[in-house]
């Protein structure tokens, strides 16, 4: 059965005195028994040390980690009953793909019977059968990465450890990886922690999402919640390609009456507060290139990608990114005009950056 885990108030700090770094500022976070939580954020949010606090790899400077009904803070690694994969497989590479596979089977003294058993059913469900003969070195990077997982998987832990585990891969197995990894959680159903700094993958693969930033935990929510309503502008601008839009201006009323002021005119929409200096967030898919639309500008790139074309538009309030359909016929220099879908917008407050 899988376990829940609650990270409660998790601090850490690297070195003393004046020198002294604090990378984590007091996390909490509770994740449901069978969650898939991503923690995502750029190098050096403290995402990775997080995930080693909750490994027993690192100890926190305060704070208790929870696996189950059981505080693990202080206890080693190899008692907790997590299963970790990490991003260079850390692979044995004297051993055949069932000797690694089974081998933390082998150190808990699992009958050979039941051991080679377990090793053919986690091989089945990743489709490596036929490789279990084979050594690491004969094998392409998302093998091993299988392999990688499997050898997490037979030894069917409360919980899994995900450590930036794709970023060694090309994109086309990035994509076929996720998907497996996203399989893989859905049958196992074990509780799961993924850290990585590609919002793409936190989008995909999580049940919720932690945003982090400079040991600072943004935002906690579903994909859904995190890309529709982002806390602040860092969040917005994090999650979502192309990045969320940001339009400087002043609220000039609210309700049916709203009037929001922009350089180079006014946009009608029902605003959060008369008088404020806001930010309005526009995703790329909620603004439409449309000829009659009284917000003008002039189109500088045009970026097909297949399923869609980003168009820039260069206006006076700054440079606003429209996604389209495929077959839009525009090109650099056409002068358009631009409609806001008035029920999708974001507002935050300018100097603050938090959601309104």
């Amino acid at each position: 059965m899988a376990s829940a885990l609650k990270i409660s108030g998790i601090r850490k700090t690297f070195g003393h005195g004046d020198k002294m770094v604090e990378v984590l500022k007091r996390i909490d976070i509770d994740v449901a028994p069978g969650e898939f939580l991503i923690l995502v954020g750029p190098s050096g949010c403290g995402k990775s040390t997080l995930l080693n606090i909750i490994a027993g790899l690192e100890e926190p400077t305060e704070g208790a980690i929870r696996i189950g009904d059981r505080n693990v803070v202080g206890v080693a690694p190899a008692q907790r009953d997590i299963a970790m994969v990490f991003q260079s497989y850390a692979l044995y590479p004297t051993m055949s793909v069932a000797e690694n596979i089974g081998f933390a089977l082998e150190m808990r003294k699992v009958p050979k019977a039941d051991r080679d058993k377990r090793i053919n059913e986690v091989a089945s469900m990743l489709q490596i059968t036929h490789l279990l003969d084979r050594r690491p070195a004969q094998l392409s990077g998302g093998q091993r990465q299988r392999v990688a997982m499997g050898r997490a998987l037979a030894r069917q832990p409360q919980l899994f450890l995900f450590d930036e585990p794709l970023s060694n891969l090309d994109a086309k197995l990035r994509v076929e990886m996720r998907a497996e990894i996203k399989r893989l959680h859905q049958v196992s159903g074990i509780t799961s922690v993924y850290v990585t700094h590609d919002q793409i993958e936190a989008m995909t693969l999580g049940s919720r999402i932690a945003v982090m930033k400079d040991g600072v935990l943004q935002q906690l929510g579903t994909p859904d919640d995190i890309y529709s309503r982002p806390a602040n502008t860092y969040v917005a601008g994090f999650i979502g390609s192309p990045t969320m839009n940001m339009i400087a201006g002043r609220a000039g009323g609210t309700g049916a009456d709203g009037l929001f002021s922009i350089k180079g005119g006014n946009l009608p929409l029902a605003c959060p507060a008369t008088g404020v200096d806001t930010l309005l967030g526009l995703r790329p898919e909620h603004i439409e290139l449309v000829d009659a639309a009284p917000w003008r500008g002039e189109v500088s790139v045009v970026e097909p990608t297949g399923a869609d074309t980003y168009v820039v538009v260069k206006t006076e309030a700054g440079n606003v990114t429209v996604r389209t359909a495929p077959q839009i016929s525009v090109k650099p220099g056409d002068q358009v005009g631009l409609q806001v879908a008035a029920a999708q917008v974001s507002w935050f407050n300018e100097k603050t950056g938090v959601r309104l």
